[in-house]
């Protein structure tokens, strides 16, 4: 039997291209549009807020499936990059977004290989159940760079 959840957040205009957001989960800030779209550059933007959830949701899944396949997670880090197109009428639309996590993970006694096949199941994992990617029609490509540390511990 399936359930529901419901999240929640709020705008408000603040004038000229400010808004101000309040996150259900308790954090504020400020957003605007992104320069190019006659907004204020350091800033959060829906653009950036829309690739930052994907990004966060794959990772926190990521870390999920490691524990699931008892892998030992050294380090992650991911740039994710979203790519927009722009169409003549100036409607917009993300059409992929693009992973790239170096991962580091420690080889215990296994075979590095071995291991390395375990993170690809974990990313795949991660993706498969990545709550926002799933939710998304852009295209979602993962292209990791795996290290497996035979001497990390």
């Amino acid at each position: 039997m399936s359930r529901t959840a419901t999240y929640h957040t709020t705008v408000k205009w603040t004038g000229e291209h400010w808004g101000h957001l309040a996150l259900g989960n308790g954090p504020e800030l400020r957003f605007s549009a992104p320069p190019d779209a006659q907004g204020h550059a350091d800033v959060l933007t829906p653009e950036d807020a829309f690739v930052a959830a994907a990004n966060t949701c794959v990772m926190l899944m990521f870390i999920w499936a490691c524990e699931r396949f008892k892998l030992k997670l050294l380090s992650y880090e991911c740039r994710t990059e979203g790519e927009k197109r722009i169409e003549l009428d100036r409607t917009e639309i993300f059409t992929e977004l693009r992973f790239a996590p170096r991962i580091r993970v420690a080889a215990g006694d296994e075979a590095p290989h071995a291991v390395e096949a375990r993170v690809r199941r974990a990313l795949a994992a991660a993706q498969k159940y990545s709550l926002v990617a799933n939710s998304v029609k852009s295209a979602i490509l993962i292209e990791p760079q795996i290290v497996v540390d035979a001497q990390g511990s």
